[in-house]
């Protein structure tokens, strides 16, 4: 099976897991995963993690795997999301929540406040905006926001509150901490 990817930390550590062939779908890269969760490495531990643009799952399964409470996933494609729920099978998951619809269609039926989010959309959708939009109100004072884009942050308009504290490139990903500052 050539759509593999595998989990780098903690728990699940060197496991492989199974994705669908899906337009648009590229996993986090491996250095740039890294890199994310030695950024988060002190505020994963029991975070309540959403992951909007879940894709592969690699961003989600590599927190809970590091230490997370609780993941909520969202997936449009239904061949993709049976990829996800045969995954989350596969690790024993309890503590996770997959949502098979659009970011757009989830995110305002949440209720619950997250540590830390993930906006990594199809590049192709241009979608940074107006989820970040929707999951502003969802994202805790003081809570993580992760952004990877195949452009600059800058030109994303993200909320103001979100304050970038870290940032790096591999080869055309450009990924960002922010962190969300009380207005």
């Amino acid at each position: 099976m050539k759509n593999q990817l595998r989990i780098i930390g903690g728990e699940w550590k060197r496991r492989v897991l199974p994705f669908a062939t899906v337009e648009g779908l590229r996993p986090t890269p491996d250095r740039v995963r890294e890199t994310l969760f030695n950024w988060l490495m002190w505020n994963i531990q029991n975070a309540v993690v959403l992951d909007m643009c879940t894709g592969s799952g690699a961003l989600g399964f590599e927190a809970l795997s590091r230490g997370a409470r609780e993941l909520v996933m969202i997936e449009p494609d239904k061949n993709q999301s049976q990829f996800l729920k045969q995954n989350i099978e596969r690790l024993n998951i309890q503590n996770c929540k997959l949502h098979v619809n659009t970011a757009e269609v989830v995110l305002p039926r949440l209720k619950q406040q997250f540590d830390v989010v993930f906006l990594d959309p199809p590049y192709s959708l241009d979608l940074w905006q107006s989820l970040a939009t929707l999951a502003d109100p969802l994202i805790k004072a003081q809570g993580f926001i992760y952004v990877e884009a195949d452009r600059d942050l800058q030109q994303l308009a993200l909320p103001a509150s979100w304050q970038l504290i870290k940032e790096t490139k591999a080869g055309l990903v450009r990924a960002g901490l922010f962190q969300k500052q009380a207005l």
